[in-house]
């Protein structure tokens, strides 16, 4: 690993909810399509299929935020543990609804249920806030959460669509539930980095969501969630057409090793310029990459094209944290990062239930249209909200007023006095 990155690890526990953060979020990419695989292969049905990964990723916008949210307020361990628990309790219900036939309706309750897993992405970018706020390696903090990312959407999809096909239908999803449960329990038993939860008079004001530089962040993400849930569900039907279903977890790993190699070279490089315009560029050039998508006829063009589309995936989610900093009160971070997510998830679940739709309608290549379609919305939504990206609030520990601004002090010395205290 360079040396930035090793420099991370110097600070005590970063090691350890590091490597519990990697667990607790492989089901990220393990459980969406595990679920699609599963019901794929029990009922040929992709529309059912599409619309349970939507339900799960729609209520996960929903629950994320609201979540993230108490975390704020109450801490990791007093939140995450009792709904990491009811996601478990969904999960158990969703596999088995699907082992015995039963009604859709089942499914679809407890595809919402498991909704209500936490955003653990956003946990463990808080401890490195927490660490290493206003210092150069928060930057190369965000990168490496970023390469994990990648790391789980390169194995993810591999481990869940194989255990799916080679093993039992219900395997990848079951797997998911495991890593969900020992990540989460083993990170909230470290309290040493777990965020002080700031005091309830730091989170009056109402949503981060009303700042508005957040707002465009999160209305660009639903248009990229939708590239990223319309590749996943298009990807593995394109595989089945031709012959090579199994092979979609490989593809997949390409795309998501585009991103994770250009995240690992992100990382090692520190930029004096407006993030806001890199969080454009790196929109633009999502949106860029999903027009050769449109001309693939077999998968190894198809791996090479996704590769290529992953280069632009890190680095716009780097320089989203680094604006989500920016924007949005430090007390209400960990909300404003989940935030992005939930963008994420309701694009994922637009963009996935769109491609299930065409793909049962008119086959699977054209279900391309849909990222692309997708790429150019959030290329408009980037450019529209440009503006409001180049005017970021003074970072205190202030509060969000009625008008959007912030409010005066710094919350960094009370912080670091309960932390102190505690």
């Amino acid at each position: 690993m360079p040396s930035p990155y090793r420099a991370l690890f110097t600070a005590p526990g970063t090691k350890g909810f590091s490597t519990a953060g990697f667990l607790g979020r492989m089901p990220l990419s393990m459980m969406g399509i595990g679920v699609v695989t599963m019901v794929s292969q029990l009922t040929g049905r992709y529309g059912l299929a599409g619309a349970l990964s939507a339900t799960i990723a729609l209520s996960a916008a929903v629950m994320g935020p609201q979540i993230s949210r108490l975390v704020d307020r109450h801490g990791q361990r007093r939140v995450l543990r009792p709904a990491t628990l009811v996601t478990l309790v969904a999960a158990a219900g969703l596999l088995l609804s699907a082992k015995f036939s039963l009604p859709d309706w089942t499914l679809f309750v407890f595809s919402a249920l498991i909704g209500c897993t936490p955003s653990i992405g956003s946990m463990t970018r808080a401890r490195w806030a927490a660490l290493y706020r206003d210092t150069p390696q928060l930057h190369t903090a965000y990168a490496f959460e970023s390469v994990i990312d990648e790391i789980c959407f390169i194995f993810g999809p591999i481990v869940s669509i194989g255990l799916s096909t080679v093993w039992f239908p219900e395997a990848g999803p079951l797997l998911a539930a495991v890593f969900l449960g020992i990540g989460v329990f083993w990170l909230t038993a470290q309290r040493a980095t777990e965020p002080v939860p700031h005091p309830r008079e730091q989170h009056t004001g109402g949503s981060a969501l009303r700042a508005a530089g957040l707002q465009v962040l999160v209305a660009t993400f639903v248009a990229t969630g939708a590239i990223f849930g319309a590749v996943d569900v298009v990807t593995v039907a394109f595989a089945d057409e031709q012959g090579h279903k199994a092979a979609a977890s490989i593809v997949l790993a390409l795309y998501a090793a585009g991103s994770c190699t250009a995240g690992v070279v992100f990382g090692l490089l520190h930029f004096k310029g407006e993030p806001a315009r890199r969080f454009l560029l790196g929109v633009c050039a999502m949106g860029v990459s999903m027009i050769p998508l449109q001309l693939v006829g077999n998968l190894p063009i198809l791996a090479v094209a996704l590769f290529v589309a992953g280069l632009a995936i890190a680095p716009t989610m780097i320089t989203t944290m680094a604006l989500v900093e920016q924007h949005v009160p430090r007390a209400k971070l960990t909300e404003g990062m989940t935030w992005t997510s939930t963008g994420l998830a309701v694009g994922v679940a637009l963009g996935s239930s769109a491609a299930g739709w065409v793909i049962d309608a008119a086959g699977a290549k054209a279900g391309y249209v849909v990222p692309a379609v997708s790429g150019a919305v959030a290329v408009v939504v980037g450019f529209l909200g440009y503006r409001r990206l180049k005017q970021p609030v003074p970072q205190r520990g202030g509060v969000l007023k009625d008008d959007g601004s912030k409010g005066d002090g710094d919350g960094g010395d009370d912080e670091r006095e309960q932390r102190r205290v505690a």
